[in-house]
């Protein structure tokens, strides 16, 4: 059973999977250039202080939008549900003080509702939970603008140069006890 699985991986490996894959050709003057002035932190440093400036330094002007679309998504979020928060926090203390003379000033989705001050309570609860998850999300949208800006950054100087290969080797691995198809990149000479 062994042999028909071995040949079937190497019909598989002749038919579908080339020999050898070569890491792209691209100009290394042109790419020392630009890492011989190019500074990593700086692109942390800017996203951390303001987003979307790290993406810039790093010339990924198309990421921005998407940054302050996320950021801003949640911001409007967070103010809106704080609207909703103070309106009904006021609401259930209005409705809830015994005094019906100031029911007047209970706003509406409210006032039909001013008789069940637990369902107000309720939706403020909810209101609440609401804006501490905008809060987190606005969080964790800043820091994987930071992270974006870094990762990017230290690609700038990921050696891409003619010395690379990624070659495909078939061969027998002594520790699982098996014969098979691996991946060996090789870097330098």
């Amino acid at each position: 059973m062994k042999e028909i699985n071995f040949f079937k991986a190497w019909v598989i490996f002749i038919l579908f999977i080339p020999f050898s894959i070569a890491a792209q050709r691209i100009d290394t003057a042109r790419t020392n250039i630009v890492n011989k002035n190019y500074n990593a932190r700086k692109a942390t440093l800017g996203s951390a202080i303001l987003p979307g400036l790290g993406q810039a330094y790093n010339k990924k002007y198309w990421k921005i939008p998407i940054i302050y679309g996320a950021l801003g998504t949640t911001s409007y979020l967070f103010v809106r549900n704080l609207k909703q928060y103070n309106d009904s926090r006021n609401a259930y203390i209005l409705a809830t003080d015994n005094d019906p003379s100031n029911d007047i000033n209970i706003k509406e989705p409210y006032y039909s509702v001013k008789n069940q001050p637990d369902r107000i309570k309720d939706f403020r609860n909810q209101v609440r939970q609401n804006m501490d998850y905008c809060a987190l999300w606005f969080l964790v949208f800043w820091g994987l603008n930071v992270v974006d800006a870094t990762v990017d950054a230290n690609f700038k100087s990921f050696d891409v140069g003619d010395n690379l290969s990624l070659h495909i080797k078939a061969g027998y691995s002594p520790l699982a006890n098996t014969s098979g198809v691996s991946l060996v990149l090789k870097l330098g000479r």
